[in-house]
């Protein structure tokens, strides 16, 4: 063998394993770095925390270096721990990736779905039995959430989002894959005791005169106003509530007119509570200003729990309205 691949082979030979500290000293180490204290790193690790001080100094002894200072408001890194935690950090997470992705591979029997909260309590709970009665070897975990899953840390198997037309429009990564289930259209709600207390409304424009409830920002009644031929110069005002589940408690309130659609509000629809607002002269246009989106990981689109939830789901979309393409 000559010099030059003895070199290649020296070049392409791993670590010795047996320089890989105790992963419970690394887990406690990481925990240590990430929230700033032994007691928190405690609470998160569900260990005592003379435990974790052990599993430090263990970890300290093994690398013959110093980590972590002590301090009175916690643990702060040394300049050494903070680059080492760097170079471990994602190998951490890697590893806690993979783990989470091969118990997933061997489990059937449950699903986490996060879910639009307005999609999630007024219309998918009302229908969530049937589907645990025809799969009863499959538990559910729903959580109602605006916030968006991290598919790579197996944050959840199916995320049903609400994309808008307007404004940052929904790309999926390689890594998911996204099935469009409904484009509802848009309506405008109030309380009858609202309604019957404010001036009549015979055309969009009319709608200028009343409470328009807001959620973050003006834009999506400024989009329904344009669609409908109403000049938007100026600019709207109104209460601002930042959700929809106040901007609908609101209007439940009489405190004024709302933007939503059936499925946000159809159990509001059937008792009574909230009624559907229309020009008398002028009807209201059938807009849609976005579409209900289901999303998985790609490499598990298919798998037992995920596919029947799916077919389940568009099924009863189907009851209502056309199948999506």
């Amino acid at each position: 063998m000559t010099n030059g691949d003895s070199s290649k082979k020296l070049a392409s030979t791993p670590p010795a394993r047996r320089s890989v500290p105790p992963f419970e000293a690394l887990r406690a180490f990481d925990a240590i770095a990430r929230l700033g204290g032994v007691r928190k790193a405690a609470t998160e690790l569900r260990r005592n925390h003379a435990v974790v001080s052990r599993h430090l100094r263990k970890l300290e002894d093994w690398t013959g270096t110093r980590l972590v200072e002590r301090t009175a408001g916690g643990a702060a890194l040394t300049e050494e721990g903070r680059k080492y935690h760097r170079q471990i950090a994602q190998a951490i997470d890697d590893i806690a990736n993979a783990t989470i992705d091969l118990m997933k591979r061997g489990d059937n029997s449950c699903i986490d779905i996060w879910c639009m909260p307005g999609f999630a309590v007024q219309w998918l709970m009302e229908r969530l039995a049937s589907y645990e009665a025809s799969n009863p070897d499959i538990a559910v975990a729903l959580r109602p959430t605006e916030d968006v899953p991290n598919f790579d840390r197996q944050e959840a198997d199916i995320d049903i989002r609400f994309d808008s037309h307007y404004g940052t429009l929904f790309q999926p990564s390689g890594a998911v894959r996204a099935l469009k289930l409904a484009s509802p259209s848009i309506i405008t709600v109030a309380s009858p005791e609202y309604l019957a207390k404010s001036a009549k409304v015979e055309a969009p424009i009319d709608l200028l005169q009343h409470q328009l409830l807001h959620e973050e920002n003006f834009d999506d009644w400024a989009t329904w106003l344009r669609a409908h031929g109403v000049d938007c110069e100026f600019d709207l005002s109104g209460l601002r509530l930042f959700n929809g589940h106040l901007t609908l408690d609101a209007a439940r309130r009489g405190r004024g007119i709302a933007l939503t659609n059936h499925y946000v509000v159809s159990r509001d629809l059937k008792t009574g509570q909230l009624v559907e607002v229309a020009g008398s002269k002028v009807p209201f246009e059938h807009l849609t200003m976005g579409s209900y989106m289901f999303v998985a990981r790609r490499d598990r689109w298919n798998v037992r729990p995920i596919r029947r939830f799916r077919e389940w789901l568009v099924a009863e979309i189907a009851k209502e309205q056309p199948a999506p393409s």
